[in-house]
């Protein structure tokens, strides 16, 4: 059974005047989520607006909510605990954050105590001034490992830059500032957290997108939760990314284009083999030519037939699906403590 996610309202203070949401998707962090915590009240204690502080559990399998529950009801902390009914990845944890974020701005960040806190206000301040819809983190002394790491993660922000036209030093780094009317037009998807500055980019000019130089740490407890695996999955959702980007809503376009310059191979092929039987006399009923213009004719004419029916499959999902990627087992606030 699905929950729906239902808006906190207090007596005195309505939900409208909530300035920033803080998302922390969170997985089996049970030493970090008590650190945690801390530094973000620590942090944002001269904050002078209402704000909140969301951790979205992952379906962990430790003390992660056991741990991050006992803040629940602390005094001048406003926490909402969401927790997942099980492990649904990053992406849809932060989509369940966002969605259950009621601040004019939202921010996120990893809850692994790598991202700093602090770096969240000077954030916000840059994004307003800027007067932009987005600003990313950039992880300008980054404290990873080199080979693991950093040249991977490098060569994917250059691809990604360079596939999506939006230039970035560090589209990986998850402490980002977002303006909440902008980001809730965005569903996020499969592992596509890695990609937001991207789909955000669907939504408004990239020239509403920036970045700026932010704190990182050394990991503290735990392990990382990616390896170089990543690496490969971020080439296949990059793939994803550039198709979704430019054929998102005309997907016919695209096979399309492919049925038809097989087409043209095939039909250059098979002018070419007419001709050499019918005008030349020539025996063509052994050549391998053959072979692959008919092959090339049919795959044309099935990129194209595709074409269609994915451009129909793409109208109706787009229009009717409104489902959400995660399932909330259960919510703990000030109410719960109740």
């Amino acid at each position: 059974m699905q929950t729906t996610v239902e808006p906190m309202r207090g007596t005195n203070d309505p939900v409208q005047s909530l300035e920033l949401s803080l998302v922390v998707p969170i997985f089996n962090e049970e030493d970090s989520v008590g650190p945690l915590v801390e530094r973000v009240v620590a942090a944002m204690a001269g904050y002078p607006h209402r704000w909140e502080l969301i951790l979205i559990d992952d379906g962990s399998t430790d003390a992660t909510l056991v741990n991050a529950r006992k803040f629940v009801g602390r005094d001048g902390l406003t926490l909402r605990i969401v927790e997942l009914q099980r492990n649904f990845g990053q992406t849809a944890a932060m989509q369940a954050g966002i969605d259950t974020a009621q601040g004019r701005l939202i921010a996120t960040m990893d809850g692994d105590l790598q991202n700093d806190p602090k770096d969240i206000p000077s954030m916000v301040a840059e994004l307003e001034r800027r007067e932009l819809d987005l600003l990313v983190g950039w992880r300008k002394n980054r404290k990873d490992g080199l080979f693991l790491r950093k040249i991977p993660s490098w060569c994917a922000n250059y691809l990604i830059g360079r596939i999506t036209g939006v230039k970035l030093h560090d589209y990986g780094c998850s402490l980002k500032i977002y303006r909440a009317s902008i980001i809730k037009q965005v569903k996020l998807m499969g592992e596509m957290h890695r990609f937001i500055p991207a789909w955000v980019a669907g939504v408004v000019p990239s020239s509403r997108i920036g970045e700026m130089a932010v704190t990182h740490h050394a990991r503290e407890h735990g392990v990382s939760k990616y390896g170089i695996s990543r690496t490969f999955r971020v080439i296949l959702d990059l793939l994803s990314v550039m198709f979704f980007m430019r054929y998102k809503a005309r997907p016919g376009h695209f096979f399309g284009s492919l049925g038809l310059g097989l087409g043209a191979v095939a039909m250059l092929i098979l002018l070419y083999l007419g001709f050499d039987k019918f005008i030349m006399g020539n025996d063509i009923g052994t050549r391998p030519m053959l072979m692959v213009g008919v092959v090339l004719l049919l795959s044309s004419v099935q990129m194209i037939t595709t074409g269609i029916l994915a451009e129909m499959i793409a109208r109706t999902y787009y229009r009717d699906d409104a489902s959400p990627n995660y399932i909330v087992r259960q919510i703990f606030d000030d109410r719960s403590q109740a």
